[in-house]
Parts: structure tokens; sequence; C-alpha cells
């Protein structure tokens, strides 16, 4: 394309609409489905229960170091799907850009998404853009959806969670938001701290397979603490964590320590909480550490019936406290 930045005519529908659509997004997001350009991608039928979800992105800074927003959306939306048991399908992406966003940046940011649904297995096969006035946005937004199926006799849910359950975590907590605060605010803590940010699909289906697992969630807005309290409070049940096991980066720990942060309440973009019966502990255990995703996985805690609805957290001072939700915004904008 001549042009080296979007211009309000690029959401016009006319000429330079299409010229974006043809140049850039077929371009690197070809397939079947999106090539007809309808105004709906017609699909073939499939066989079993459909999951259904949505998410919008609106990362800020837009490139951080392990992933960028294109990555982050795609991924987001696999993971979702891939949380209840499902195999990830299909996939729907808007993006609304801001006038004057770099073409180079656009194409890195579709690309990206593009590699990312090629890792994961999926197809991108509908999409829109909108243009708004410089300074109406922040360079770019995504909104994502998703379509999978739930294989026969997989059904996940809290209310299934059992007294005796064991909890695991696929590996070390907050790199995502960290990473991307230390991006956005130049902080320099450390040039191997990256976002975890990756399509958790292969590995929640290798759980999975393990059977005996009641619920799997991805800790992201909120961290681990918020969705173990949600856990709990969904499934009707105690959680007791220990948090000497809960895996954390030194780089993270570090970071945390100097702004004034909870590394169990930062946001993570490729870990995933399991709750498994006890029996099937184990087999979790080792299907997770077997995955490259999941190689610092841990077993964190059990649930109880003694606190139902509660999380208490036995800390590395070794004493006993109350987990609560994550109250207003520790990092805003990280996905």
């Amino acid at each position: 394309m001549k042009d080296e930045a979007i211009l309000l005519a690029h959401g016009s529908g006319g000429r330079l609409t299409h010229e974006l659509i043809r140049d850039l997004f077929l371009s690197e997001l070809s397939n079947p489905f999106l090539d007809a350009l309808g105004d709906a991608a017609v699909l073939p039928p499939q066989s079993g229960r459909l999951a259904l979800t949505t998410d919008s992105y609106v990362v800020r800074p837009v490139f951080f170091p392990g992933g960028d927003i294109g990555k982050l959306a795609v991924c987001g939306t696999v993971n979702d799907l891939s949380m209840v048991g499902a195999r990830p399908l299909f996939l729907t992406i808007g993006f609304i850009l801001e006038e004057g966003l770099p073409f180079a940046d656009l194409r890195r940011i579709v690309r990206s998404a593009a590699q990312t649904a090629r890792e994961a297995g999926v197809q991108i096969v509908a999409g829109d853009t909108k243009v708004v006035d410089r300074g109406s946005a922040d360079q770019v937004f995504i909104n994502t959806a998703g379509v999978g199926l739930i294989p026969e006799g997989v059904s996940l849910s809290p209310s299934a969670i059992r007294p005796g359950d064991v909890v695991l975590v696929s590996g070390t907590v907050g790199d995502h938001g960290i990473a991307v605060m230390a991006q956005r605010e130049g902080l320099g803590l450390s040039t191997s701290l990256a976002s975890d940010c990756a399509p958790l699909n292969g590995l929640a289906q290798a759980v999975v397979a393990c059977g005996g697992v009641r619920v799997m969630r991805d800790p992201t807005r909120g961290g681990l603490a918020t969705t173990l309290v949600e856990l709990a409070q969904a499934g009707g049940v105690g959680l007791e964590i220990d948090e000497s096991a809960v895996p954390v980066k030194d780089a993270v720990r570090g970071a945390c320590e100097l702004l004034g942060l909870d590394p169990l309440y930062v946001a993570n973009e490729g870990k995933l909480v399991a709750v498994v019966a006890a029996e099937a502990a184990d087999a979790a255990l080792a299907a997770m550490q077997a995955h490259p995703l999941g190689r610092d996985a841990r077993i964190i805690g059990r649930a109880t019936d003694g606190h139902p609805g509660r999380v208490v957290l036995k800390t590395l001072l070794g004493v006993s406290r109350v987990v609560e939700m994550l109250t207003g915004e520790q990092l805003p904008r990280i996905c």
C-alpha cells in the first residue's frame, strides 16, 4: 500500500477500504472461509456442543516483550474456549484503528495474529475494520470472538469441585502484567522479562485427557488470587493454597516488591489453573510438565469443606490469611 499510515478514508467503505482488506488482511489471514468476503462466514457443520466466547483488547503499549496486541487477541480467545474443555476452531477479529496508525505497525500486528492462529490450529474466518479520528483511540483496539467444540464426556464447572480435590497452576505467575508494565513505564527491570502470552489449547487438552478435571481457568485480569476466589465462591468450597508452592520468577517478584504489587494479583496470558480429583493430580501434573507451556507446573493447594467460598493462603511467613478478590485496578490496560 502506498500510504504510510491509516487515513479516515480507510474506514469509508470505498476504494481505500477494499485495498486495506485485499492488500493487508487477506494477504496475512487468507483461508477459504475468509477469502469468500461474504457478510458472514459460512462454516461446515460440526457435531458436539458449541462453545462461544468474545473479548476485547486495549493493551498499552501494543508491542511488548513476548507479544503484541495481535498475538494477545488470538491467545485470549483461544484460551477462553480451552478453559471450558472446547477445541477452538474459528475466530472472528475486528479492528478499531486510530487515524495515523503506521501501516508497518498494523501489518506487524495482523501478521502476529495470523501466526498465532496457525500455531493454535484455528482459522480467522471473518473480520471488520473501523477507523476513528486521531486521538479517539490509542492506536488500535481489537475485538475477537471464537467458536469451539466440547467433546462428549467433557463437562467442566466449579460446581464439580469436591473437598480433597487438588489445585494446580501450569507455571510462573505475573509474567504478562509485569512485562507490559515494565515496557510501558521504561523501568528496565530485566532484559529477560517477557509476557507469557501463548495459546493454551494444546496444554488444556493434555490435562483434560488425564480425566478427573473439575474445572480450569486462565488467571488473566485480577491474577491467580482473584481466579481462585471466583472458583471458591462459584463452587461453594474452600481452597487452601500454599504460597511457597506458587512459582514466581525472581524478576517478577523483584519488580512487584519495587512497585508495591502482589504477584498473585498480576495478570497472566499463558497460564491455567486446574482443579482435579486427588487421584488424578499426579497424572495431570505430569501432563502439564511434559508440555512446553507447563514445565514449571506445580500443585499449589487443595479444596476443603472447612471455609466454603473462601481462599486461605499459607504465606511465606508461615501464617494464614484470607485472600480477597482484587479491589480496584493494579495494572490498567494490560490486556
